[in-house]
C-alpha cells in the first residue's frame, strides 16, 4: 500500500484555494516528495506530516513552478536541522537550475546544513529497497529531461496461518523467520521450510505519477493496470489547441489514457485557475468513472486491486 498526499494542485501559478505542485508518496517508513513548488514547506506544515524522513525529493522537470519551493525548504532545514542528508533526484537541465538556486542564491558559498546529494535521473530503476522499487520514465513536455515515476511494491508470498496451525508451528519469531524466507527448526526437531507455509506470489501495489506532460499516447504501456495514476489535467478539451501549444494534457486525454491502460483509479492534478473542479471532473468522468479531481491536502491510500 502507498499513501498519497497532495500538497499543491494548481497549474503554473497558485490560486486562492490551490498551492503550487507538490505531492508526498509514503511507503512504510519511506517518504518521497515529488516536486516542490513555491510555498511547499508551509503546505507540509499545514498538512500535519512534518519534515521527518522527508529526505528524498523527486523532480519531474526544471520549470520554476516545480522547483522554487526548494529554496525555502533548504532555508528551513538550515535553521531547524531537521535531517542529516538530502537527496534531490532530477534530470540534467533541472539539476542545473536547482544548483543555481540552492548553491548560488540560498547558500552563496556557505556550507550546507546537511549533506546534499544531487542524484541524476535516467530512465530505469532508481531505487530497489525495503520491498519497493522506484523507476523513472521519460515524458514529453517543454524542455529536456522530463520524467514520470513508477512506485511498485515488490511481489510477495502471503503467509498461510491455517497451514501453520496444521503443522503446529507456534506463533512468534519462528513464523516471522518463515515469512522472511528462512527455514526453521521446531522444538520437536522438525524442519519447516517457507514452501510449507507461504502461498503463491502476489503482485504488489503499483502507483504511477506523471508530472507536466504534452502527450499520453506513448504512456499506455507504462501505466498498464496501475492501481493508481496521478497525472495532470491542465486544460479542458475545448482548449486542446492551447494544451498542445504549451505541452499539457486535457482532462479528456488523461481519462482516455486511464481507460486504455486499464488503471484502477485516476487522480487529476495541476488544475488551471480558469476552470472549476466540477468542469474537469465532468469531462474526465464521462470517459473514465474512477476519477478524482484532487484538492490541496487530499489523502488517498493506493491498494492493490482484488483480482
Amino acid at each position: 500500500m502507498f499513501e498519497l498526499i497532495f500538497l499543491g494542485t494548481s497549474a503554473s501559478a497558485p490560486s486562492v484555494h490551490r498551492g503550487l505542485t507538490s505531492q508526498v508518496v509514503s511507503y512504510r517508513h519511506q517518504r518521497f516528495l515529488i516536486d516542490c513548488g513555491e510555498g511547499t514547506q508551509r503546505q507540509i506544515l499545514r498538512s500535519g506530516i512534518g519534515f521527518r524522513r522527508l529526505k528524498r525529493i523527486l523532480i519531474t522537470h526544471g520549470h520554476l513552478d516545480h522547483i522554487l519551493g526548494l529554496a525555502g525548504l533548504l532555508s528551513t532545514f538550515s535553521r531547524w536541522e531537521a535531517i542529516d542528508d538530502l537527496e534531490i533526484w532530477a534530470g540534467e537541465w533541472a539539476t542545473e537550475r536547482i544548483e543555481d538556486l540552492l548553491f548560488g542564491v540560498v547558500l552563496r558559498g556557505a556550507r550546507p546544513p546537511m549533506k546534499i546529494q544531487m542524484k541524476p535521473i535516467e530512465p530505469g530503476v532508481l531505487l530497489d529497497e525495503n520491498g519497493m522499487r522506484l523507476s523513472a520514465f521519460p515524458v514529453t513536455h517543454r524542455g529536456p529531461g522530463c520524467f514520470g515515476f513508477v512506485f511498485e511494491e515488490l511481489p510477495h508470498r502471503p503467509f498461510l496461518p491455517e497451514r501453520a496451525e496444521e503443522l503446529n508451528i507456534p506463533p512468534g519469531p519462528i513464523r516471522g523467520d518463515l515469512v522472511k524466507g528462512q527455514s526453521v527448526s521446531l522444538p520437536d526437531g522438525r524442519i519447516v521450510t517457507p514452501e510449507d507455509v507461504l502461498g503463491p506470489p502476489r503482485p504488489g501495489t503499483r502507483l504511477v505519477h506523471v508530472g507536466d506532460c504534452g502527450r499520453a499516447d506513448n504512456l499506455v504501456e507504462t501505466c498498464h493496470e496501475a492501481d493508481g495514476l496521478v497525472i495532470e489535467a491542465t486544460y479542458l478539451e475545448a482548449e486542446a489547441d492551447l494544451a498542445r501549444k504549451f505541452g499539457h494534457l486535457t482532462a479528456q486525454q488523461a481519462a482516455e489514457l486511464a481507460q486504455q491502460a486499464k488503471v484502477g483509479h485516476l487522480y487529476l492534478t495541476h488544475i488551471s485557475r480558469r476552470y472549476r473542479a466540477n468542469e474537469v471532473l465532468e469531462e474526465a468522468s464521462a470517459i473514465f468513472p474512477n476519477v478524482a479531481v484532487v484538492k490541496d491536502f487530499d489523502r488517498f491510500e493506493i491498494r492493490r486491486r482484488k483480482s
